[in-house]
């Protein structure tokens, strides 16, 4: 609880990204025969970390950028997507049920970085968080408050940092250790 879950690697080229992050991370990408969707779920090591939607799907407007979403466990999903709106962010998805597995809302924060909440029933997420999620934008400290009023808490595997271009625009980015050092997994632009 309060801490990531999940991650979404939301793309226009599902093969080729599946391609990309199994050569350059080891992921292995593989569709999810229990799951009624038939998703393509990924996992490191034999734990699950995350899945792949298609944005050529017609659910998606057409002018969606390839985008990883994350996911932050809360325990009320209602109750906190309300706290994030009271303390500046924008609903952008309102709370809905996603089949048994668990509710959802998707919002951006008040600094302009997306984040979906996610209440499980049926489906927890990750057991093992792959990295440390890290969030660069021009207030980390007004950011970390943020956050920690809408989880309910710090988040341990969450960092907060001045981003290093002011003008970029902040998203959550997933730190993982590869080879000499830390990577930042980034989509490769279709």
């Amino acid at each position: 609880m309060n801490e990531f879950c999940w991650m979404d690697l939301k793309t226009h080229d599902p093969a080729g990204t599946a391609a990309f992050f199994s050569q350059s991370l080891g992921w292995h990408f593989a569709v999810d025969e229990d799951d009624w969707r038939k998703a393509t779920k990924i996992s490191v090591d034999g734990h699950l970390i995350g899945g792949v939607s298609d944005l050529s799907n017609p659910v998606y407007p057409p002018d969606t950028p390839d985008h990883i979403a994350f996911y932050l466990a809360v325990d009320d999903v209602d109750r906190r997507a309300e706290a994030a709106v009271a303390n500046g962010a924008r609903l952008v998805v309102p709370p809905f049920e996603a089949g048994d597995q668990g509710r959802m809302a998707t919002l951006v924060d008040p600094f302009g970085a997306a984040v979906s909440l996610w209440q499980a029933r049926t489906f927890t997420g990750w057991k093992v968080p792959p990295g440390r999620m890290v969030l660069a934008c021009d207030r980390p400290d007004e950011t970390r408050r943020f956050y920690q009023e809408i989880a309910g808490g710090p988040l341990i595997h969450a960092d907060f940092i001045t981003a290093l271009e002011p003008t970029a625009a902040p998203r959550w980015e997933l730190v993982v250790n590869v080879g000499a050092g830390p990577t930042v997994v980034r989509l490769p632009q279709s």
